[in-house]
């Protein structure tokens, strides 16, 4: 990563077990054998209980100046979801997109990009960092995550938040391997959720979300690395386990061996 103070827990694998580590985030072959899952599901605790341990839960990432803004933020992972429904709804310039607010909550909400828009912005400049080593600055306007937990009223077993996508990703051999398809979704706990920092975004730079950066809808949860940025957010929901959810990892990478816990 460009800033070799920062730790990451990728970092840390790969100091503990050397190319294998690398390996096992990036291919089927090693994360589909039971003995290497359990040795590394073990590091992914360990790192996370120490990590948490670490740092002060309140500790803000990094903001920079409008100076500082990268002149091309790169777009990537899915750069178009490409489907009937996306499509129909781009095309109508996300008039009736909605996010509904789901799960373990005492007022289940289904809101319009206006809505959200209406509600308290926060704007932030911060670095994005990449698992694949790459790093970009942007500007990022939207509304905390925790203002709308708070606004639908989590439950006191609640222990998560599900962010469900609209791109349903086919294989991407160019990182790591051929990956199953699955619809995309990350997760987070509480503690990210509601931090200040974490946003619900709907515009970067100034401008809308484009496509390629996630329109309408993405998170931004600053002291994790980009993989857990889910874009095309159509639905949040709220949980006390991620374990009935598609490989029960708690997100599309991380079913396929990615650490859940992607602290920097």
């Amino acid at each position: 990563m460009e800033n070799a103070r920062i730790i990451t827990r990728r970092a840390a694998i790969i100091a503990g077990f050397g190319a294998a580590g690398y390996l096992v985030a990036n291919t089927d072959a090693l994360t589909l054998n039971p003995a290497m899952a359990k040795i590394f599901d073990a590091v992914e605790s360990w790192t996370r209980v120490s990590q948490r341990a670490l740092l002060n839960p309140e500790r803000l990432a990094p903001e920079y100046l409008p100076s500082d803004i990268s002149p091309v933020f790169k777009a990537n992972g899915t750069l178009n979801p490409d489907t009937e429904f996306y499509n129909a709804h781009a095309a109508a310039n996300f008039r009736d997109w909605r996010l509904t607010i789901t799960g373990l909550v005492t007022h289940p909400m289904s809101l319009s990009l206006t809505d959200i828009q209406r509600m308290p912005v926060k704007t932030q400049i911060t670095k994005h960092d990449c698992v694949e080593g790459w790093t970009a600055i942007g500007m990022w306007s939207g509304v905390q995550l925790g203002l709308l937990l708070n606004a639908a009223g989590i439950s006191p077993q609640a222990r998560y938040v599900v962010f469900h996508c609209a791109d349903n990703l086919s294989g991407e051999p160019a990182k790591g391997g051929e990956q199953s398809p699955g619809q995309y979704y990350e997760s987070i706990d509480l503690k990210d959720a509601f931090h200040p920092q974490t946003l619900i975004a709907y515009a970067l730079n100034g401008n809308p979300l484009d496509v390629a950066h996630g329109a309408p809808l993405r998170l931004r949860v600053e002291r994790q690395l980009g993989y857990k940025q889910a874009k095309y957010i159509q639905r949040i929901e709220v949980t006390d386990s991620f374990a009935h959810i598609a490989g029960g990892k708690g997100g599309y990478w991380e079913d396929r061996g990615y650490e859940w816990y992607a602290g920097i």
